[in-house]
């Protein structure tokens, strides 16, 4: 598996990509006051999550973490989507969260 690019590397390889990623869901889409940004970050890690995107949930954590979610809290959205998603995805998120210093796969 790939590691998964950080925003610095994303605009070293794909400088428009970076752009674009930085203006519309950085600048526009999470600064929409309809949902805090607290709020987003509880359903990116779902999506990302259900979706069985691990190598996106590390730095999605620590956004999350920036955003006011405690271990707690993600902790327990991945319990709770073992029921929604499925037991594998869960396990998958919770071992990220388990093993932040290492890559998640």
């Amino acid at each position: 598996m790939n590691p998964s690019l950080d925003r610095e590397s994303l605009d070293r390889y794909a400088p428009k990509l970076a752009a674009l990623s930085q203006e519309i869901l950085f600048d526009d889409i999470w600064q929409r006051p309809e949902l805090s940004a607290r709020d987003r970050s509880l359903v990116t890690l779902s999506v990302l999550a259900a979706q069985g995107r691990v190598q996106q949930i590390p730095w999605h954590l620590q956004f999350a973490r920036q955003n006011g979610l405690s271990e707690t809290e993600i902790t327990e959205l991945f319990t709770h989507l073992a029921f929604y998603a499925g037991w594998p995805a869960a396990v998958s998120a919770l071992g990220c969260l388990a093993a932040e210093e290492r890559e998640c796969r």
